[in-house]
């Protein structure tokens, strides 16, 4: 089943809501690794994402326009003695999708309290 255009799945939602948490502190970019992190201590019960499962949907992300990606430079990753890490942010297109994915998902869960549904 394929899904609507600029929908969001869950993990999506969340990489955007973590892109912001951490766009309000001094890390305004973030790489995979830590981000799996960050998800991992928000929602202690779910563990680490898949690791493909995550690259896949930060590049489903960055290809919309939601986070603009870089490679951090070689010489960074080369002290450190580590792989390059492709680094992100989130844009205003993803800020944006985030809002209305949340305020969907708000309408929704009310939606179905009125008709006596109690959403998951």
């Amino acid at each position: 089943m394929r899904r609507k255009p600029n929908t969001l799945v869950p993990l999506e939602v969340d990489i955007l809501h973590a892109a912001v948490r951490l766009a309000m502190t001094d890390t305004a970019e973030f790489h995979g690794f830590q981000l799996a992190r960050l998800l991992a201590d928000a929602d202690s019960s779910r563990g680490l994402t898949a690791h493909g499962t995550l690259y896949k949907a930060l590049g489903r992300l960055a290809d919309s326009g939601m986070l603009a990606p870089r490679w951090e430079a070689p010489e960074v990753a080369l002290d450190a003695g580590r792989p390059r890490r492709r680094l992100y942010r989130i844009t205003a297109l993803g800020e944006g999708a985030l809002h209305r994915a949340i305020a969907e998902s708000a309408s929704v869960r009310m939606s179905a309290r009125r008709i006596g549904i109690e959403p998951s």
